[in-house]
Formats: structure tokens, C-alpha cells, sequence
């Protein structure tokens, strides 16, 4: 595996309940090429917001699904067998199990949405 310290992810949760979520003041405030955000929690979910701009590593979640919006940019989700191609305002759900490895081109502003217990680099 890739050295996963390159990457900067923040499991705290930012916001409760009521509180507004300003993107567009979060992301002029990140200077890091990948950058990821728990901004909230939702039941027993959360959504993340990533601000990416190159490789990810390969990886799964054993029993976790994922699901990617691309807010801005252009994200790539390369499976073992195709790529997945995603635009502005385009998402996909990765199911658990499934080897992936996200790639952005380009800085790309996305949400994630997952279980509160998924660990972000994989199983």
C-alpha cells in the first residue's frame, strides 16, 4: 500500500445539527492536494467533503458501500475491470467489496457519503 500519510483526513465531525455548511469559504481555506472533511453526521452516516487533485490509492470496504458526488472538477473511479468517469453535479455508489481507486486530474470539490464506521483508506 501507498504511503497514506500524504493524504489529509479529518474523522471529526465539523458541524451538528443546524449548523450551515459554507463549501465555497471550507474550500478557499484548503491548500492541500487532498484534503478530506467529515462535515456532518446523518444517523449513522456522514458526509465528507473531499478536495482532490490527483491518486488515490487501491483499496475496499469489506462491508461498506460508498457514495461520490462530484460538486466541481472531474473524478475518475478506476475499477479492476473499467473506469468511472464522473462530471459536476454526477455521482455513483461504489458497493462494499469492491476494489476502487479514486483519481482527479484536475482539483475536484466532492461529497462522500458512508457509514460513520468506514475507514476512509480502506479495509
Amino acid at each position: 500500500m501507498e504511503n497514506i500519510e500524504k493524504y489529509n483526513i479529518h474523522l471529526d465531525v465539523a458541524y451538528g445539527a443546524l449548523e450551515i455548511i459554507d463549501l465555497p469559504s471550507i474550500v478557499d481555506s484548503v491548500t492541500e492536494k487532498w484534503f478530506n472533511q467529515t462535515l456532518t453526521k446523518v444517523n449513522d452516516s456522514v458526509v465528507r467533503l473531499g478536495i482532490v487533485e490527483g491518486e488515490f490509492h487501491w483499496h475496499k470496504h469489506d462491508d461498506d458501500d460508498e457514495f461520490f458526488f462530484v460538486v466541481s472538477g472531474h473524478l475518475i473511479i478506476e475499477l479492476e475491470d473499467r473506469k468511472i468517469e464522473l462530471l459536476p453535479n454526477q455521482g455513483v455508489t461504489i458497493p462494499k467489496g469492491v476494489m476502487h481507486r479514486p483519481v482527479a486530474p484536475e482539483k475536484t470539490i466532492m461529497l462522500m457519503v458512508e457509514t460513520a464506521s468506514i475507514k476512509p483508506t480502506g479495509d
